[in-house]
């Protein structure tokens, strides 16, 4: 793949928003870009005010809906906001008015709302795992679980980062960080830049366990394989 010139990534943040779940791709674009300062990541909200993200952090938003900045990707992180942006009909909008070669991404409980939206019938995509104490308990659900009822028609998978073309979905909290790398790769950088952007991370280790936990969904070979 020939690398893109100057790939964009714009990342939602709302009420209640992981923060694990946008900062880590962050914080890869951030280091990334001492290798490409062409690269370029920001914030995009509903509106340019300051946004609460979960424990109290706050964050300001680079641009909102209406400045409608260019991207090549768009990604929702998950958290407990996730809930009541599933109904956001804004969103919805937002996502749906984005030009077709713009990639949308989630991290988390993110792929909810993609599949609220019917974006995943006929794809696979993933979500977080592993529950909290709630959701373990008899009055809740783990979040992959619930996105397989949110999204019936969607295949579910348990890969760490799921790429089904233009839908690229990351799996739990700490998952941001592989969807990070895999976005660039998606923007046609090679495995050297990759690993070198891992390695001033200090992360080298754990993107070796994680490099290949990446299922590439299309849907003419799944019904190949049929």
């Amino acid at each position: 793949m020939a690398r893109m010139q100057g790939f964009r990534l714009g990342i939602y943040v709302f009420k209640d928003a992981e923060v694990v779940d946008y900062a880590a791709p962050f914080g890869v674009f951030s280091v990334a870009k001492r290798f490409d300062p062409e690269l370029d990541v920001f914030l995009v909200a509903e509106a340019m005010r300051p946004v609460q993200t979960q424990a109290g952090l706050t964050v300001l938003p680079n641009y909102s809906f209406a400045d409608q900045p260019d991207m090549d990707a768009f990604l929702i992180p998950g958290g407990f906001g996730t809930r009541q942006e599933l109904n956001n009909g804004r969103l919805h909008q937002y996502i749906r008015s984005l030009p077709e070669q713009c990639l949308l991404t989630s991290v988390c409980t993110g792929s909810w709302i993609y599949g609220r939206m019917g974006l995943l019938d006929g794809l696979a995509a993933t979500n977080r795992k592993e529950p909290d104490r709630l959701e373990a308990s008899h009055l809740g659900k783990t979040p992959i679980d619930r996105l397989a009822e949110i999204a019936p028609a969607c295949q579910v998978s348990r890969a760490r980062v799921v790429d089904a073309g233009r839908m690229v979905t990351g799996g739990g909290i700490a998952s941001g960080m592989e969807l990070g790398f895999h976005l660039l790769r998606r923007a046609g950088y090679d495995e050297e830049f990759i690993a070198d952007v891992a390695r001033v991370m200090e992360y080298s280790k754990a993107y070796e366990q994680y490099q290949h936990d990446i299922d590439y969904f299309r849907p003419a070979l799944s019904r190949a394989r049929a």
